[in-house]
């Protein structure tokens, strides 16, 4: 049976695709509030505690940060086959993971470092990362917005096809480069102590390839902010 980890803060679709999983016989491995989500809504869950006989531990700091997971996803198919089979891990073909709203914690006037420390997510990015790394096995989902594109695939083919694996793990990793960004920008203000942080990263989506740049002969295309709060050309 295919199997599906799904471990999301917005929890924007989720059900739905939960119950469209099971109705393609996936076994879903789910955490805290999600797994709670689901059971309401009658979708079966194995906790991922109990899949690795570790109990979350240091006020779920620690909870996906094992083997049995992160085996799980970066193995590879007819390379760690046998490794695999003596350490009782089971792949996963398909991880659902969306972070801690850091951004929106530090957005708050009020959040006081403490909690913008708390609201780093650390479990997340690794499972998004070892699922983007291994996209030749895993499908990596990170937006709702993918949701059906994946449940579309899987119920023509039983699997993803190559190119919406790679499309999704890019996804995947420009997803959490802006999150290190915005986490890396809140810490240099606060080393500051104003707006303007020791370092500035920030993230451009291509909108589209120009006939040329400066010059005839030059290549160029037009990139936006992802998150534009005021009117221009973009």
């Amino acid at each position: 049976m295919p199997r599906a980890l799904i471990s999301v803060s917005d929890k924007t679709g989720i059900v739905d695709f939960a119950k469209q999983l099971q109705l393609l016989d996936f076994d879903i491995l789910s955490t805290g509030g999600t797994a709670k989500l689901l059971r309401e809504h009658d979708i079966n869950v194995i906790d991922v505690a109990d899949y690795t006989g570790q109990a979350e531990m240091m006020d779920g700091r620690v909870k996906t940060l094992h083997p049995k997971i992160h085996g799980a996803l970066l193995g590879r198919l007819g390379t760690d086959d046998l490794v695999m089979k003596n350490a009782e891990i089971t792949p996963i073909d398909l991880v659902v993971v969306n972070l801690y709203p850091f951004q929106a914690t530090v957005a708050n006037p009020d959040c006081q470092l403490t909690d913008a420390i708390e609201n780093i997510d650390i479990g997340g990015p690794t499972m998004i990362r070892s699922a983007a790394k291994n996209h030749a096995s895993v499908s990596v989902l990170v937006d709702a917005a993918d949701y059906q594109t994946v449940l579309d695939e899987w119920q023509k083919q039983q699997h993803c096809s190559s190119e919406t694996r790679f499309a999704l793990a890019q996804k995947a990793f420009a997803h959490t480069a802006a999150y290190d960004a915005a986490v890396s920008n809140y810490l240099g203000q606060q080393i500051t102590g104003s707006k303007f942080p020791t370092t500035f990263s920030a993230q451009f989506k291509l909108k589209q390839p120009l006939r040329y740049g400066e010059n005839s002969h030059q290549q160029s295309a037009f990139y936006v902010e992802a998150d534009s709060q005021e009117n221009s050309i973009s």
